[in-house]
């Protein structure tokens, strides 16, 4: 699986933000520089091709890497916030891409909203799903190719006591939603940070209820019986060398938005650039850097989400460029905004 962050830019700031999209440098290529991208990545293989950002719904070309891409059979997913969807855009989604995801991390204005440190993001993602299951509908009265869609919480403290909302009043107002994900954060990027780590951040007796068949089964209860319901604890991104070893999880490639490759996914740290190098390549080096005995002596410290978040941490400073570590080292001055940034179009 490949996961490709096709920019840094973003309207929203969520406090968790992973790639910090939307205070730094969009960093996105040029259409044309996209293609030859995506190219390199079919050379690869990939089952599943992930289009993510910021907010890759704004970066211009964006369909036609994902028509190169599935033009060459690959299954083409896109993550949105649904802040920039419109009708035209929902209808082109479906032509193009083979599920839809949508953030959604509070099922009310005020949770979600804080979350997402933009003030009316909420009506807009449920603006952009009800859009999403108009334009599904006609298209399944129509014959045509179905749009699938579906929602995405990244669950912290302070939405972790709407799960069951989620399942018993969102999922209800979208008949054709397939899917209706909990994952729990990943102490990545800005959710790395100690203070977050302390405020936001699940602790592992939370995790352990968030996924536990008991949990499930009761959101699995109160979602509509068309919804697949998942909850994930995401510790296959921890890339635990013992669990690397037995090959317990899938193997990601994540690509940055100027085309280079992370050495792993979730820490910080590349290992090259598609458009200079072979891309399998690319993939041996990724999997070198598994082996190595700092990264096997770190990872293998992963046994808590606390844990994690330190082992991020020691990762990000030891493979960081100098321009990452200006930015981590600007993490731990910065705060959420005591006010809602104002809505603009």
């Amino acid at each position: 699986m490949i996961v490709w962050d096709t920019t840094y830019a973003c309207p929203l700031r969520c406090s968790h933000c992973y790639s910090e999209s939307g205070r730094r440098p969009s960093r996105q290529l040029s259409p044309p520089d996209m293609l030859r991208v995506a190219d390199a990545l079919v050379a690869l293989g990939p089952r599943v091709v992930a289009l993510s950002g910021g907010e890759p719904l704004i970066v211009q070309g964006i369909f036609e890497v994902a028509a190169r891409l599935r033009d060459a059979g690959v299954r083409m997913s896109v993550n949105t916030s649904g802040w920039v969807m419109n009708r035209a855009l929902a209808a082109r989604l479906a032509d193009h891409f083979d599920e839809v995801i949508v953030s959604l991390d509070g099922a009310t204005p005020e949770v979600h909203d804080r979350i997402r440190g933009r003030a009316g993001s909420f009506a807009r993602v449920m603006a952009a799903l009800a859009l999403l299951d108009e334009v599904a509908e006609e298209r399944l009265a129509a014959g045509r190719n179905r749009l699938v869609f579906g929602i995405d919480c990244v669950v912290i403290r302070s939405n972790f006591g709407q799960l069951e909302d989620f399942a018993a009043d969102i999922a209800h107002r979208f008949p054709r939603l397939r899917t209706l994900a909990f994952n729990s954060a990943v102490p990545e990027g800005l959710a790395s940070r100690p203070e977050f780590c302390r405020r936001e951040l699940l602790d592992d007796a939370q995790v352990a209820r968030l996924t536990s068949a008991e949990q499930l089964a009761r959101l699995r209860d109160l979602a509509p019986a068309s919804v697949s319901v998942f909850t994930t604890d995401n510790f296959n991104l921890a890339m635990a060398p013992e669990r690397v070893a037995r090959r317990v999880d899938t193997l990601v490639m994540q690509v940055e938005p100027d085309g280079r490759v992370r050495g792993i996914p979730v820490y910080e740290g590349t290992v090259g650039s598609l458009l200079e190098e072979p891309a399998a390549l690319l993939w041996e080096r990724t999997l070198d850097r598994l082996k190595d005995p700092f990264v096997v002596e770190t990872l293998s410290s992963v046994h808590s989400m606390q844990t994690w978040a330190e082992a991020v941490r020691r990762m990000d400073l030891r493979f960081a460029s100098p321009e990452d570590h200006a930015r981590i080292g600007r993490r731990s001055v910065r705060t959420n905004p005591p006010e809602f940034a104002a809505v603009t179009q």
